[in-house]
């Protein structure tokens, strides 16, 4: 379940239902061309010519706006209907355009499809039917919902919003994405991190932001996740000062900076690490416009970061200096079976490196080869170093 082949088993077994919705409920449900003009938007539209005709033009203003609260075709329309289908794995959208007793009907439909050849259940509480112009469906994570505003006008005067299909990011998701950085109601540090360096540390929380804004790109309300951008900023610097027992103010003249974007240029905070003969590694938070746009490019699932790995970044990046006694001079890693080995019950008292991976929970360490045969022989860290 949520493994990488299950969109590929999905699609393998459930073929033969996307043949039936194209083949069979497709075809029964969809019929005209366009639907007919509303008889009362007709009688309006007759008087405001006849009175802009006359000379009238305070009333065929008034008459116009009576026409704009009223929709220029018949949606009962009993000659038009529309059925649109997507599927991703095993999550099914239809969009229907007609009477919700035929949408129990095509439910009652594709259900009894399941069951009687492929031997599946149809949820009846998770398959929904709702009305798109009062309620919202949910798909992939996003808010699917149609669009309706009178007032929302293009350059030649007519509605331009009414009946489009608009993609929204849940605020539900917002606000739980905001409590992972939060205690009590307040942006907090994240205390697991403060071993870390604080180029892995920026690049950890640059990842867990970039990989939720840039799923909810084509999201028309992708503006309001600058609420998550700055709690996760405050937890980032908090983070930090934490980690250098310094204040949150003290970070941001430390590390706030400007990037260029291709809408301008905007605040972020950077870390550098300079290198020698090579370009510097740059770790930063923000820098993502939060623009909605129309072709945005989305992963299955939002980039996560799980709070027990502690992976060094920096260190598998350089891995040029020793994490023991800092020299540069043959670098090597040292591996350990499985971190259980560092906390055995009734061994002696841990010796520096295995508190230093037991503190990171990490089975490895960046050494020089003085300090892995040091290790490795029982020796204390720091007796192989000549005086």
């Amino acid at each position: 379940m949520g493994g990488v082949v299950s969109p590929i088993l999905s699609n393998i077994y459930l073929d033969k239902m996307d043949k039936y919705v194209e083949q069979v409920l497709i075809p029964a449900y969809t019929r005209g061309k366009v639907r007919k003009t509303n008889p009362d938007y007709d009688v309006l539209q007759t008087r405001q010519y006849r009175a802009r005709k006359k000379g009238n033009k305070q009333q065929a203003k008034t008459l116009l706006k009576q026409m704009q609260q009223l929709p220029r075709r018949d949606p009962s329309d009993p000659d038009y209907r529309r059925l649109r289908y997507v599927r991703y794995a095993d999550d099914t959208l239809l969009g229907f355009a007609g009477p919700r007793e035929e949408a129990e009907d095509i439910k009652r439909q594709l259900g009894e499809f399941l069951r009687d050849h492929l031997k599946l259940e149809l949820s009846q509480e998770k398959t929904l039917i709702t009305h798109a112009h009062t309620e919202v469906a949910r798909f992939l994570g996003y808010e699917i919902a149609t669009q309706h505003e009178n007032t929302k006008h293009d350059r030649l005067g007519h509605r331009s919003v009414n009946g489009r299909i608009v993609l929204r990011a849940p605020t539900t998701v917002i606000e739980k994405k905001c409590s992972i950085y939060m205690k009590h109601g307040k942006p907090s540090h994240r205390p697991e991190l403060r071993n870390d360096d604080d180029f892995t540390i920026m690049s950890r929380y640059q990842l867990e932001y970039r990989g939720i804004v840039q799923y909810y790109l084509l999201a028309q309300n992708v503006p309001q996740f600058w609420k998550l951008h700055w709690i996760m900023k405050e937890s980032l610097l908090k983070t930090l000062a934490s980690k250098h027992k310094g204040k949150v103010t003290d970070m941001v003249r430390k590390y706030q900076t400007t990037t260029e974007t291709p809408h301008g240029t905007m605040k972020c905070l950077e870390v550098i690490v300079p290198r020698e003969g090579k370009k510097p590694l740059v770790a930063r938070f923000g820098g993502i416009p939060l623009r909605r746009q129309n072709a945005a490019i989305l992963t299955d699932q939002p980039f996560l970061v799980f709070r027990n790995q502690r992976n060094e970044l920096l260190k598998r990046l350089l891995a040029e200096k020793c994490e023991l006694c800092g020299s540069r001079n043959n670098i090597e890693v040292h591996h350990i079976r499985k971190l259980a080995d560092l906390n055995m019950k009734g061994r002696a008292e841990k010796p520096a490196w295995a508190k230093r991976m037991a503190a990171r929970h990490r089975k490895t360490l960046v050494v020089c080869q003085d300090c892995h045969r040091a290790i490795h022989a029982g020796r204390p860290i720091g007796q192989h170093i000549r005086t």
